[in-house]
């Protein structure tokens, strides 16, 4: 039996930006109860929530796999904060061509061998880490958004994997970590 399920590609940081990000979150859930950015964990996405079949999960990460062992690690910096209206508040993601055409070419890769649709979204690529989105109240919105300005967050990141999460009991979950080549 065909189950489909919903899965995206991200850059998922591990350490202290996790952690100041999955800190703010919390903060923000207690003060103004601002909590869909805490259904995944703080991540730049590289290719938009898709389904697929689970029954073909293992062949999915064999083929990503092998796609990503050719790519190089790359440089990146997360540092202040930005929006999208007055709906998403994210930290900014500082990097040079590297990240745009790793993007790029997963985008292509998944729509030739991976059959998937080509998202709006996919083909006008802004990298940012959302902090919070969806549920932020506009009368919540400047207090919200100088709450996590206070951050003041400039972090180098090292990226030498993409992670591939899938939906599990409505989170997102970090289901296979996907290698780069180093340096």
């Amino acid at each position: 039996m065909k189950i489909m399920q919903k899965y995206f590609l991200a850059i998922v940081p591990r350490g202290e930006i996790q952690e100041l990000a999955t800190s703010l979150k919390l903060e923000l859930k207690e003060q103004m109860n601002i909590k869909y950015a805490l259904k995944s964990p703080a991540h730049i996405t590289l290719k938009m929530p898709f389904s697929y079949n689970e029954a073909k999960e293992k062949v999915l990460i064999e083929k990503l796999e092998n796609f990503l062992s050719t790519k190089k690690s790359l440089k990146i910096k997360v540092g202040g904060t930005d929006t999208f209206g007055k709906r998403v508040i994210f930290w900014k993601v500082q990097a040079d061509s590297s990240l745009t055409e790793l993007q790029t070419d997963l985008k292509t890769f998944c729509k030739r061998e991976l059959n998937l649709v080509d998202e709006l979204s996919d083909r006008n690529y802004h990298p940012h880490m959302t902090i919070a989105f969806k549920d932020v109240k506009e009368r919540d919105f400047d207090e919200a958004k100088a709450l996590i300005q206070k951050s003041d967050i400039n972090q180098p990141l090292e990226v030498c994997s993409v992670e591939l999460l899938k939906r599990l009991d409505g989170k997102w979950v970090v289901i296979q970590s996907l290698k780069m080549t180093s340096d």
